[in-house]
């Protein structure tokens, strides 16, 4: 294949990224044919997939705006992904343009247009680098520009502790990143589960996990997620399917059940 300009020399196109692939899922154009088949596959096997990409980009936006409510007026997104549409700076600085947000990304891609995306604009950046790296995110330059570490941020985790897997803690990773922010600091998530959907997630999963990627999927209970979430205020409704955290209107909720079930989100509040 022609290797596109946009494309970092470091990114070895014959090998499929989530992240790319759930850029095809939403429709858009910054993926390969070895994406594309990866997301068709397992579309074949979860009927309905891209409608649960797009509740939870929904989910998103609901989140961002609850926050600003809230008075925040600065965000962290942690495994932000390629931009596409509704990006948490666009919703964020919609409702106040003075909001400031940072994305981390380790993807090369997500981290290369991210980069041209917020070219102009002084509010936002993205920091390259892997969550583990939690004092490298935080102390990156981006960060430390951006971020008032004395007032609340709105910390988001949206489609990402499910590539968390147990060996690598993912409970006392996301408790050094809520340590490290003020009282008043939100955070929210988003979990894929099969407590509903079931088999066809778990031999999704297997596709993803045999497939040579980085990303390996982990699988967890409503109960497994909840213990993620021990210690901090679970504001209402709770850990719910994402088309169920305050929904506004039908644009947020899939006519099918077991797709607004197929993600478990929440918000939490640090006290």
């Amino acid at each position: 294949m022609v290797r596109p300009d946009w494309v970092p020399q470091s990114v070895d196109v014959s090998v499929p990224s989530i992240a790319r692939a759930y850029d095809f899922m939403l429709g858009g154009a910054h993926n390969f044919a070895v994406d594309r088949e990866i997301a068709l596959k397992i579309d074949k096997m979860m009927p309905g997939l891209r409608s649960g990409t797009r509740v939870n980009r929904a989910f998103l936006g609901r989140v961002v705006r609850f926050m600003v409510d809230q008075g925040v007026r600065q965000f962290l997104d942690i495994g932000s992904g390629i931009p596409t549409v509704a990006n948490v700076h666009e919703v964020a600085q919609d409702a106040d343009p003075t909001c400031r947000v940072v994305y981390v990304d380790r993807d090369p891609i997500a981290v290369a247009h991210s980069e041209l995306m917020l070219a102009d604009n002084d509010r936002a950046e993205i920091v390259a680098a892997d969550l583990r790296d939690v004092d490298g995110v935080l102390g990156s330059p981006e960060a430390q520009r951006l971020l008032d570490f004395s007032q609340p941020v709105g910390m988001l985790m949206l489609l990402l502790l499910h590539w968390v897997p147990d060996e690598w803690k993912p409970r006392e990773l996301l408790a050094r990143y809520v340590d490290a922010l003020p009282s008043g600091s939100f955070l929210a998530i988003s979990h894929v589960s099969a407590d509903t959907m079931g088999d066809p997630l778990y031999r999704a999963a297997e596709v993803i996990n045999s497939s040579g990627s980085a990303d390996q999927l982990t699988i967890r209970t409503h109960g497994e997620v909840l213990e993620l979430l021990d210690g901090y205020e679970l504001l209402d409704p709770g850990l719910v399917g994402c088309a169920e955290w305050r929904p506004t209107g039908p644009g947020d909720i899939s006519d099918r059940h077991e797709i607004n079930m197929l993600l478990y989100g929440a918000v939490c509040r640090k006290p």
